[in-house]
């Protein structure tokens, strides 16, 4: 399948990362057989339709990415070839209700989004097209109306095949397109290992910096906040074993090694609840406690700081 239009919806951090990476590589290449549009709403999306994306790495690079179109609206723009979602756990219903009679049997579907029931809650909504389970790394955020800045390490994702459509699937063309646009990608026939450890790495780190008000590093060189994240980091495993999921022997260690990387961040959900609006609280706090009720495994820990939040 060639992948002509791509959809990305919407632009925050992690939308305006791949989406800026892929709008610039497209118009510096001067390819003129792919077509990006941005789904995007507010002052940002008035700042970009005006004057493009600016986009800030942490390599010192400053990207003017301009999309073939920017709307509010994804009426106006035509059946995407692909899609990458890029919303807030709290928009994906809504997402996906907004658009799913523009999609077609064959648009692919990636949700950059961290969460271990993310493919399931995207197929209650939704029966047609091919739906990727991934996980996503990156640091990055909104600076302003039409910036977005990144940190640590250049993002990747890694993802794998539409559990219900597997035999149907060859990855080839996405492997690919994220080739040609220099994105970081990973294709595996089982995702589902990454995506429980990057969530075992994003929901640990997010319910506890909210809970200590403190930054990743911060979190882990502070004892108390240290014995709390490896104790949410343990009841997390203890559901992904009841599921299948046999993580690393040393993965809580490796997880806390790989957050050195981004030592300043400061998780979104946290960012969220100090500005008193929406919040992802029920893809971290509450999947875990839901699960555990589940599955009969104690967290006690999560329970107790997700309360407080």
């Amino acid at each position: 399948m060639e992948l002509k239009n791509i959809w990305v919806c919407s632009i925050g951090g992690v939308g305006g990362y791949f989406g800026g990476k892929i709008a610039y590589k497209i118009r510096k290449s001067g390819y003129d057989n792919y077509k990006i549009y941005f789904l995007a709403r507010g002052n940002h999306f008035e700042a970009i339709k005006k004057s493009g994306l600016k986009l800030h790495t942490s390599r010192g690079d400053e990207l003017a990415c301009f999309p073939h179109l920017a709307s509010g609206n994804s009426n106006d723009f035509p059946s995407p070839d692909m899609c990458l979602i890029c919303v807030k756990s709290y928009d994906l219903d809504g997402l996906i209700l907004s658009i799913k009679e523009k999609l077609r049997k064959d648009t692919i579907l990636i949700p950059l989004m961290n969460g271990i029931d993310i493919y399931e809650r995207i197929r209650k909504k939704l029966e047609t097209g091919i739906v990727i389970p991934t996980c996503v790394y990156l640091g990055s955020s909104i600076e302003k109306p039409g910036v977005v800045i990144q940190s640590g390490k250049p993002g990747f994702f890694c993802c794998g095949p539409d559990p219900n459509k597997k035999a149907a699937f060859n990855p080839n063309s996405l492997i690919n397109f994220f080739k040609e646009m220099e994105i970081g990608f990973k294709w595996t026939e089982n995702p589902y290992n990454s995506i429980w450890e990057k969530y075992l790495l994003v929901a640990s780190f997010t319910l506890v910096c909210t809970h200590a008000n403190q930054t990743f590093s911060q979190v882990i060189n502070d004892g108390r906040s240290n014995k709390i994240l490896r104790e949410v980091m343990k009841e997390i495993q203890s559901i992904s074993e009841i599921n299948g999921i046999i993580l690393p022997e040393n993965i809580i260690e490796n997880t806390i090694e790989f957050a050195k990387n981004y030592p300043d961040l400061k998780p979104s959900y946290m960012k969220d609840i100090e500005r008193g609006g929406k919040n992802e609280g029920d893809l971290f706090g509450g999947t875990i406690i839901k699960m555990g009720l589940e599955y009969g495994i104690p967290t006690p820990v999560t329970s107790s700081i997700y309360k407080k939040n």
